[in-house]
């Protein structure tokens, strides 16, 4: 697998909490973030390590090899230094798709979990 784009950003929730959020994406109705498109589906978890590690399936049709790796280190204060990455088989997606892959993780994660917890 390929590496096809990384980002790190501090979460204001702590680690167990945003493994929780991961690995149960919407439980709490009245917070929803995943909010897939019409071209995606929804995630598989593949791997865990409580509280520090969530690895997904692909969430896009058009790139069922693409995996999403989530490390949640705790940030030493309160929150969480979350990155995720996204790892994908050869070849490389096309710059344009790959564009929007690497733009829709980080606004699902960075952009609609985040504000699920005030931010």
């Amino acid at each position: 697998m390929l590496e096809a784009g990384s980002r790190k950003r501090n979460q204001p929730a702590p680690p167990h909490v945003l493994f929780e959020a991961l690995t149960e994406p919407n439980r709490d109705p009245a917070r929803p973030w995943l909010l897939l498109l019409d071209d995606e589906r929804w995630p598989r978890t593949l791997r865990t390590e409580m509280p520090h590690l969530v690895v997904w399936s692909s969430i896009w049709v058009t790139r069922p090899d693409a995996v999403v790796r989530f490390d949640l280190p705790f940030d030493g204060t309160y929150g969480t230094d979350l990155r995720w990455t996204l790892l994908v088989a050869e070849p490389l997606p096309d710059p344009s798709l790959l564009g929007h892959l690497r733009k829709r993780v980080n606004q699902l994660i960075n952009g609609n979990l985040r504000r699920t917890f005030g931010q």
